[in-house]
């Protein structure tokens, strides 16, 4: 007899449970050209000016950006907790709930609990950018993506938090890659990483939330190798590629996904329901991957019956090194 099944077994039910019932609108997004920070703990509107007799000295180079809490890899040194939503409606997420840096105060005081074993932890804020419709809008992606004013102003009050911001994308109809090319200029920052949804990509045909989507693993790689290049070519620090799933089908041929250099590739277990099944689904997974990814594990504020302690959540096994609260 297999491990219980989590409440996501209706994925019609889950969507109007947590998702809005129009489109979401966010806006037309408008091509602003914005000269971003070199560095994790700059200012994301651009460095700011000296004055006019300062002189640049050339005997010593800049040094290699480094993550928002210092040094340049994320694991095994943090422990990464996340919250994840978007502004355009609570349904969405707890990080959308408040105002972004009243959401990453709150965040810090969430993450507190995890620093078990003197490990520090990496607070994130994972934001939806790409987010599905039930609608197929106007190119027929079934997708809105975020404008870049509200990027940028989570990636603000993340930076003043000493915060990582991931880019999260439910892409509909649309590539993974096409939508993470899209976002490549937030991508190129020190402090931005990238998380994949495939619940949220359905084949033509079919409505996001009307059926579970998935991702193959082919697909998987070509966005890891174009964003493991990107931190490549910048010298930047560590990256997470987060790849949320709640069932065996959700990413195909996971045994095909290859591990990049750069990048911390995630295995993330979403899904909502008791503590016995969350608990049996994370090992499930976390032990069928063998130890090649590391183990995320999704908590839910609102549809999760009887929360999970933070104390609990660090006595699963394998312990998981990023935790995320929607």
């Amino acid at each position: 007899m297999g491990p219980p099944r989590l409440s996501r077994s209706s994925a019609q039910a889950l969507f109007w449970r947590r998702r809005l019932v129009a489109v979401v609108v966010v806006g037309v997004a408008v091509a602003v050209p914005v000269v971003l920070a070199s560095t994790g703990g700059g200012s994301p509107d651009g460095p700011k000016k000296t004055g006019a007799g300062t002189q640049a000295t050339a005997t010593k180079p800049a040094p290699p950006p480094q993550l928002p809490r210092g040094g340049r890899t994320i694991f095994p040194h943090f422990r990464v907790v996340a919250f994840y939503g978007a502004p355009q409606a609570a349904a969405l997420g707890i990080l959308g709930i408040g105002k972004p840096d009243a959401m990453a105060r709150k965040l810090v005081k969430q993450s507190n609990p995890y620093r078990a074993g003197g490990r520090p932890v990496q607070p994130a804020m994972e934001l939806i950018a790409v987010v599905a419709n039930a609608h197929p809008g106007n190119d027929g992606m079934y997708r809105t993506r975020q404008p870049d004013s509200v990027i940028r102003r989570y990636l603000a009050a993340a930076r003043r938090a000493k915060a990582l911001l991931i880019l999260d994308i439910q892409p509909g109809h649309a590539g993974f890659l096409t939508e993470a090319r899209h976002l490549e200029r937030w991508l190129r920052e020190p402090d931005v990483s990238l998380a994949l949804d495939p619940e949220w990509k359905v084949p033509d045909g079919a409505v996001p939330g009307k059926v579970i989507g998935s991702v193959g693993s082919r697909e998987v790689n070509a966005v890891s190798y174009w964003l493991s290049g990107i931190v490549k070519r910048h010298d930047l620090p560590e990256k997470l590629l987060v790849l949320h799933r709640f069932t065996e089908g959700m990413i195909r041929n996971q045994a095909g996904v290859k591990k990049r250099d750069g990048l911390a590739l995630v295995v993330n277990v979403d899904g909502f329901g008791t503590q016995s099944a969350k608990v049996a689904k994370y090992k499930d997974f976390a032990h069928s991957a063998r130890s090649r990814f590391h183990n995320g594990f999704k908590l839910f504020y609102e549809e999760d019956t009887a929360i999970m302690r933070p104390g609990k959540v660090l006595k699963l096994k394998p312990r998981p090194e990023l935790i995320v609260y929607e």
